[in-house]
This record gives C-alpha cells, structure tokens and sequence, in this order.
C-alpha cells in the first residue's frame, strides 16, 4: 500500500474504542476500516486487528491495535487513529497505555446485555484521562434489543445524555457512517505543536528476529523524520531512526510523523533492555524535551512458576520470556530453582487469565513444553522484629513464631446482576469471605453489588461460578485496594519426612485441614509404591495436620514354611521388618512428573 496522506494535526482524531468483554469492539473496528477504505473488501476478514494466533482461537482481544484510517468529508481529508482494546479485567493495563494516546473513546454497550462491570471501570478510566465519551449502542439489529432502557442505564450510573447515544450494528454496518460524523465533530484534534521539539510517548513495542525492537509511538509535540538521531530518555540511548510509518493496518513507511500522529519506528535495536513502554522519545542534546509522565508500573498480583519439562530448555525458556516482556511489560520474570523441578523462572502475571495467555504463548510460538506451579497471591508479612516482606512464593514464608501480622491482598469487586440472582451472588460472596459494601440499582431488574473479597479467593474461580450462579448475566470486575490482616499459614507437604517446594501453598488456617487432606489423598494414589512404606503428611509448621501412607511392596517371606515352628516365621518376618526399616532410612522417594502435574491441576479440588 502506498503511503497515507500527509493531513495538518487540526485534521487528526485519536480515538480508542472501550467496552465490556464481547461487546463487539473488534467487530465494530472491522466496520470502521471498510467504511473508510482503509482495507479492500478482497483482504477484509473478521477481526482483522486480533492478529494473534491466540486471539483468533479464543475470539478475544488480548493485545491492543492501533490503525490510521484516511477519510474524507467535505473535500477535506481526514485521519482517524484507533486503537482496539481488550475488555477483559486481566488486560486493563492494555487500555490505561491505550487511553494516554488519545483524546477521546467510544463507550460501546451492547444493545441487549446493557451497562456490565467492565463498561464502567473502563469509562471511569477514560474520564480521569479527561478523554471526550462518545457513547455508542451496538447490535441494535438484534431481535431481543432493547435500545431505550440501555440509554437509560448509561445515563443513570454514567452520567451520559440518551440523545447523544449512537445507534449501530457493527454486524451489518447499521449506523456506522453516522458514527464516523460523531467521531469527527465530538472528538478534539490533538493538541501538539508539530515545529516544537521532538517529544513522542512509547506505548507499545514488539520484538522481530530481522529489524529488532519495533517500537510504536504516539508523537505529542514536534515532528520525527527518517534519518533522524533520537534518544529515548528512560534508557539514556541514542539511535539513528531507520524506518518510520503507520499501521494501516498493516505496516506502511512514510517519511516523517508529526504531532497528534501514531505510527512506529525502527531503529535497528538489538538489546531487549533498551525499549521501555512509557519512555518518551526525544532528540539528543540541548534541544531535547523533558520526560512525560509515562505510564504507572503495573504489580503482578498472580505468581507461579515456569519450569521447562527438559532441564535442556532452560536458556531457550529465557529468551522466549525475554521477548514476550518487551512486547508486555506487565509481565515479570526471575530465575529460582526448586528441589523437585530444577531450574526455572518465577513469574508475576496480572491474573489468572493473562498467566494462561502467556504460557500459551510460550509453548505455540516458542515451542516450548512447559510444567507450571500452583498460581499463588503476593503477600504482606510484618515479622516480630518490625520488617515488611513482600511473599511472592510459599517458600518465603518464614516460620509462625517469627511472624507478628500476616497480611493480604483485598480487591473491590463490583459485580453487576439481575435481581432474581442477588440471592446466589451474596451467598458465593461470602463464602469467599467477603464484606459487602454496596448495593445499588442500575435499572430495572439490574443492581450492582460491591463486595470486599480477597484476591486469593477470586482468581481461581470466581469469575466462573457468578457465571454459573447467575446463568451467564452475572459480570465481575476487580481493582486492588491494598492488603489487611488475616488468619494465614503456609501449609507444607511432606513426603516420608521431607519438605516438597513445589507444592507448599498460603491458605486461609480454616481451610488448611481440608485442603491438606485433599493433596495427601491424591498423591497417595499418585505416588508409585516403593520397598518400603511412605508416608504423605500435610503440616502447618511442625504440626501435622493431615497423613496418607503409601503401603510398601510386600513379598511373602513365609511362603516356603510349611508347618513347624512359628518361632521361624516370626524370625523371618522380624528379619524382613529390619530391612524395610534400613532401606527407609537411606532410601529415596521419586515422585514422578505426572504426579506433580496431577496436583498441581487439582487445584483446589
């Protein structure tokens, strides 16, 4: 494709689109690209912004996707910059980069589901950002729609004016042309000088094997030509810029971008360490810009490990995890080992549902055969002597008598439902141990329900038994509001005596006995049988709390007496005893892969 036509700032719209998870944000950015011309109707296909192989597989957005789309009205030429967000509340961070980039959103609610969770955390995100909301009602064409009272919800918990409410199907086009009029006279130009100095915010960044670190770039004030010396501040690097341009959507090379304008730059970057999402982008020496605010770091809140299944893998694991951090810097990683699985790498993931996305993507597009930890919560520790330990994994926890306060991580969960199902989410929330601390109606027959519940106690399955409960209506939406004191332990699993790393878990004390019983059960039927007997035990400290024995392999040492004495049978049987005892003694319990991979998929079964 040739290159886009160059238009003066006052004539550029940043937009993003935000909505709850399958409101159809994809859908509607494919309407917007063959209502613009920005693809043929020869290379258009669904979701054609989910290039990831992943993302087409599972129908969700997981990474964010800007596109420039020229359009003309009046004789003028115009350049509209989207940039597709995912909804799902793992990949919030996605759409805080997303909001910084642009000066306005469109709100989009589904016609018939109305105002969910994620609609609103993502609308009050967009209004801190002071972004312009054009709110817009999709799949109209839907037999069940019900337009008017969705309009009605927007207003009554958003604020929003009904009549400014655009109606569209992003399925049959419905609507679309006037929803691009709405983008171009609500939304403002942006702001930037383009003959000031150079100051562009990195937003994104990926990793090719054959140009290095693509980096993508928001230019706020001042122009970036081909050519041209830049320096990225954070990094303190100089670089030459090789290949500048746009995604239309895909890449196309121009020669220079200007303020207001999103596009890419290519600077033959090898080392991983010098792309930093946030960092700003400037010209070296005395006519550099100061450094914008860049984004807040996020904090991993899931960990678990990452081990390769063939200790061989080891280096092939950190330079796959090494190329997955540039193009997502809410992901973490550090080297640990562990007795019973070797080396690794311990991981912080944003929730349950970006670590099954990451290591998805390591095992499909580095080939890589994963064994994964149990996913565990960072905790708060104040010791006796009045130190602050952040707990990533169980191992950390130091012992009971050296701990004053164990503290941990409470998220604010607002969970939006039809009230013949209140019932049933109140009694699932407090069997999380959660403290209700709202209750409101968005319209009729919806009310929102907010509850303080602690984050180990959603992760897991949360998000899926409201959906059961309330026959898939029920939506959930969480943010951390900081850590409070609990009854905790570290629950340890002995195996004939000692202490196996890998499946050491924080728990709830209330709980430990139960979960404890569970584990020692299963890898009782897991555990091979060896000569001699082993003992499963489950401990909270030095206290056993639960015990399963795995019976020895047993020959029939009295098979060949044949009457006589019973002093010979005795003698033979003490003699068998004493060597069970000594092979007890020197002998090692091997726990298969299998095993591990069988409790540690149990969960909390």
């Amino acid at each position: 494709m040739a290159s886009l036509p160059s238009v003066e700032t006052k004539y550029i719209r940043n937009f993003c689109i935000i909505a709850h998870i399958d409101h159809g944000k994809s859908t509607l950015a494919d309407r917007l690209l063959e209502e613009t011309g920005a693809v043929t109707s020869r290379e258009m296909k669904s979701q054609l912004l989910d290039d990831l192989a992943l993302e087409r597989q599972r129908g969700i957005t997981i990474k964010a996707r800007a596109v420039a789309m020229p359009f003309q009205r009046d004789g003028i030429d115009y350049q509209l910059n989207l940039i597709d967000t995912p909804g799902h509340v793992d990949f919030q961070y996605e759409v805080s980069r997303s909001l910084a980039c642009c000066e306005g959103a469109l709100l989009l609610v589904d016609a018939f589901q109305g105002v969910e969770a994620q609609t609103m955390a993502n609308a009050f995100a967009a209004m801190e950002h002071d972004l312009t909301i054009v709110p817009v009602i999709n799949k109209i064409d839907l037999v069940h729609a019900r337009s008017d009272e969705v309009a009605e919800e927007m207003m009554n918990s958003l604020g929003t004016d009904p009549d400014e409410c655009v109606r569209v199907s992003a399925k049959t086009g419905q609507g679309v042309a006037g929803l691009l009029d709405a983008i171009i006279d609500r939304i403002p130009p942006p702001t930037g000088d383009p003959g000031g100095a150079l100051q562009a915010m990195v937003f994104d960044s990926n990793y090719d094997d054959f140009r290095g670190a693509i980096t993508y770039i928001r230019v706020m004030q001042g122009t970036v030509r081909t050519g041209q010396k830049i320096r990225f501040l954070r990094a303190e690097s100089e670089h030459e810029v090789v290949e500048l341009g746009q995604f239309a959507p895909s890449r196309v090379a121009c020669d220079e971008l200007a303020a207001g304008q999103v596009g890419y730059l290519i600077c033959n970057i090898k080392s991983l360490g010098d792309v930093h999402i946030g960092d700003t982008v400037t010209v070296p020496g005395k006519h550099s810009a100061e450094a914008l605010p860049g984004y807040d770091q996020p904090r991993p809140m899931v960990y678990c490990g990452l081990f390769p299944s063939d200790g061989q893998e080891f280096s092939d694991l950190r330079d796959a995890l090494e190329r997955l951090a540039v193009n997502d810097p809410s992901f973490e990683f550090e080297p640990e080992t562990s007795d019973a699985l070797g080396f690794g790498f311990r991981c912080g993931f944003l929730g349950l549902l970006h670590m099954e996305i990451i290591q998805q993507r390591l095992e499909n597009e580095s080939d890589i055969d994963l064994v994964q930890t149990a996913p565990n919560v960072t905790y708060e520790i104040i010791t006796k002597k009045g130190e602050t330990l952040m707990i990533h994994k169980p191992q950390d926890v130091p012992d009971p008598g050296e701990i004053d306060e164990f503290r941990q991580p409470i998220v604010k969960c607002n969970v939006i439902v039809p009230e013949d199902y209140i019932g049933a989410v109140i009694q699932l929330c407090q069997e999380r141990r959660g403290i209700q601390r709202n209750q409101e109606y968005l319209g009729a027959g919806r009310a929102m329900l907010t509850y303080n519940i602690p984050l180990a106690e959603v992760i897991y399955d949360l998000h899926d038994r409201i959906k059961s409960c309330t026959r898939g209506y029920g939506t959930l939406d969480y943010e951390i509001v900081g850590y409070e004191a609990a009854d905790l332990s570290r629950l340890d699993i002995l195996v004939n005596g000692n202490r196996v790393d890998a499946l050491s878990v924080v728990c709830h004390r209330a709980d430990a006995d139960r979960r404890g019983r569970a584990v020692a059960k299963k890898l009782k039927t897991e555990i091979e049988r060896h000569m001699f007997e082993v003992a499963v035990q489950a401990a909270i400290g030095s206290r056993v709390i639960a015990r399963e024995t795995v019976p020895a392999m047993r020959k029939n040492v009295t098979a060949k007496c044949y009457g006589g004495d019973v002093s010979r049978k005795r003698k033979l049987l003490q003699k068998q005893k004493e060597g069970k005892k000594r092979m007890k003694a020197i002998g090692n319990v091997e726990i298969s892969q299998k095993a591990f991979m069988s409790v540690l998929s149990s969960g909390d079964d």
